[in-house]
């Protein structure tokens, strides 16, 4: 399933990423670019008025918006986020999208990182 992404565990590459979005009149497109037992890195693109709704993920994530701009719910509350924002979420961490003008965020995911591990990690700086 990995031999067909653009970017391989073997090789140095550079991509255009605009080259990449494929935009669709509604909805949303995404495309893996890479993918490994301890990262994924996925390329989204939001058609005007696309919405995820409310969840988790048990993994650490990274969201760069890369073109247009989105509101994102984290903490709780909304927050607009423009073109070059990069956005951090600690595994467990709810969100929600809304993409108001046919936003794209670039979503970069770490596995093997545990919820618990991370809760664990934080009580211990802060002790």
């Amino acid at each position: 399933m990995t031999a067909n992404l653009p970017i391989t565990a073997i090789e140095a590459r550079a991509l255009v990423l605009k080259d990449l979005l494929q935009f669709a009149d509604s909805g949303i497109v995404s495309r893996t670019l890479f993918a490994s037992d301890t990262v994924r890195l996925v390329l989204f693109a939001f058609a005007a008025g696309q919405e995820l709704t409310e969840h988790t993920s048990g993994r650490r994530a990274f969201v760069q918006v890369l073109e247009g701009r989105c509101s994102f719910k984290y903490d709780g509350s909304w927050h607009w986020l423009e073109q070059g924002a990069l956005l951090h979420l600690p595994p467990g961490h709810a969100h929600a999208l809304k993409a108001s003008d046919g936003a794209c965020a670039m979503l970069l995911t770490l596995h093997g990182e545990s919820v618990a591990a991370t809760t664990a990690s934080s009580t211990e700086s802060n002790a």
